[in-house]
């Protein structure tokens, strides 16, 4: 028999408006219709082996060149470019903004990577460059793209969902472990984590973050709302009415 007080280990129903528990901010660099590059910062990121699934908006420009151009470099920045990314937020190489962006803040720009303060590259097997300046970067093609809530009405064509696949691995030295071709040392490699808007590393926030300026409530979506009947048939009773 346990002697822990149980009450310290209850479960209490939330809804937040964003499931952003804390991933790798990647900056996805992509080529414009008229060859320039494109840079923006996301979080909704994850890998398998060598591919990756990138979560964006269907009306954001990274998706429209992703679409087109069908290739990508993931840039990860340290914790050291705290600053750099945070000078992207509210940021969208899309002209006019569209309308979701705009009621949240964004502006159109058409440097990223001017504004970022990062050194564009050229890439070893794509078209979009590098950012010199992050610790690790990837190059990727396009596999397959995946709708993201194609059975909510509300929601559908909202959210695409990018299947990509790395192609080439390029990383500082200074992550390498000692002694290995091919491994990354994680006692050097700091990676920039987005945790519900904030940055951080793989410690205390680094720095405020301008992305969290927007209401956290402007993320809400009807999922929320249809996940008040999840259970329904086995007895859960919603009381949130």
């Amino acid at each position: 028999m346990t002697s822990q007080n149980t009450t310290t280990l209850d479960h209490t129903r939330i809804e937040p408006g964003i499931l952003y528990f804390g991933t790798p901010v990647v900056l996805l660099s992509t080529a414009n219709e008229d060859g320039t590059p494109n840079l923006a910062p996301m979080s909704s990121a994850f890998w398998l082996g060598w591919r990756c699934m990138l979560g964006l908006g269907a009306r954001s420009q990274t998706a429209r060149n992703l679409l087109r151009e069908r290739e990508v470099v993931l840039n990860l920045p340290d914790d050291r470019l705290a600053d750099a990314v945070d000078r992207l937020a509210l940021t969208t190489g899309r002209n006019p903004v569209p309308g979701g962006k705009a009621e949240r803040g964004y502006r159109y720009e058409g440097d990223k990577f001017g504004r970022a303060g990062l050194t564009a590259v050229p890439s070893q097997t794509v078209r979009s460059p590098r950012a010199a300046e992050c610790p690790v970067a990837m190059e990727a093609v396009v596999e397959a793209t995946h709708p993201l809530a194609e059975d909510d009405p509300e929601q559908r064509g909202g959210i695409i969902v990018f299947e990509v696949r790395v192609q080439r691995v390029l990383v500082h030295d200074e992550i390498r472990l000692p002694g290995s071709t091919d491994r990354i040392d994680p006692d050097r490699w700091r990676p920039l984590i987005m945790s519900f808007q904030q940055l951080y590393g793989l410690g205390p926030r680094v720095r405020e973050s301008t992305l969290a300026r927007i209401p956290e409530g402007m993320y809400r979506g009807p999922d929320i709302a249809r996940s008040r009947v999840a259970g329904a048939g086995r007895g859960a009773l919603d009381t949130r009415q």
